[in-house]
């Protein structure tokens, strides 16, 4: 029997490793009502650029298998037990409940780790229970994605929105700043912060600037 052999990513502005799935393809809460990518997922930056090389892509595919492995927990705790950051999904979402529950158990036992977990996966109930084991621990934070590029928030212990730019922030968010230093995140660690409650991420890239062209076409 193959054992679990998980594949990391380290996006170059990021201040540690993550663990990634293709984006899209493990998306199911990146399609709305209308059966069409939600606003933020259409302007997705890991579907472009490097993204969508096969050597970037492959560890992502790789990942949707591996966990799969009944010794993937044991070996991804032991994988992180150097780490002191962690970022689960640069790309891709937490599409499967067992996926959760093992991730879940690697969270518990990695308390040294900070684990940040940004998704989508709360528009379905039969997340809501490990989501909320998740949040509880003291070294997660679950940072629940609005699907708004024009600053909309939701409802949750720590979010996420998209802004226009930094200007057009509102009272009691956190602008992420990595996008004036080159896309780096430098000393900032907002992001694994429970005391950030709402995350406001500038726009950036081609994809995001055409939604913005839209919205403008339809408010005229």
């Amino acid at each position: 029997m193959k054992t679990a052999s998980p594949k990391f990513s380290k996006a170059s502005k990021m201040p540690c490793r993550s663990w990634s799935l293709q984006a899209l393809d493990t998306c199911p809460g990146s399609i709305g009502e209308n059966g069409e990518l939600v606003a933020a997922c259409s302007g997705c930056y890991a579907t472009t650029g490097n993204y969508r090389f096969p050597n970037v892509k492959a560890p992502r595919q790789h990942n949707r298998e591996d966990w799969k492995h009944t010794d993937w927990t044991a070996t991804m705790i032991k994988e992180l037990d150097n780490d002191r950051y962690f970022r689960w999904f640069d790309s891709g979402d937490l599409y499967s409940l067992d996926l959760a529950k093992k991730i879940l158990a690697v969270m518990k036992a990695t308390p040294l780790v900070k684990h940040w977990l940004p998704t989508r996966m709360y528009k379905f109930q039969k997340f809501a229970g490990i989501l909320a084991q998740m949040e509880a621990l003291p070294n997660v934070v679950v940072r629940k994605s609005s699907d708004s590029i024009t600053g909309e928030t939701i409802a949750g212990q720590t979010t996420s929105t998209i802004i226009e730019s930094a200007d057009s922030a509102k009272d009691g968010m956190t602008v992420c700043q990595a996008y004036e230093r080159e896309g780096k995140c430098g000393d900032c660690r907002a992001c694994w912060d429970k005391g950030a409650k709402i995350i406001a991420y500038p726009a950036h890239g081609k994809k995001i600037a055409k939604q913005y062209k839209i919205i403008a076409s339809i408010t005229l």
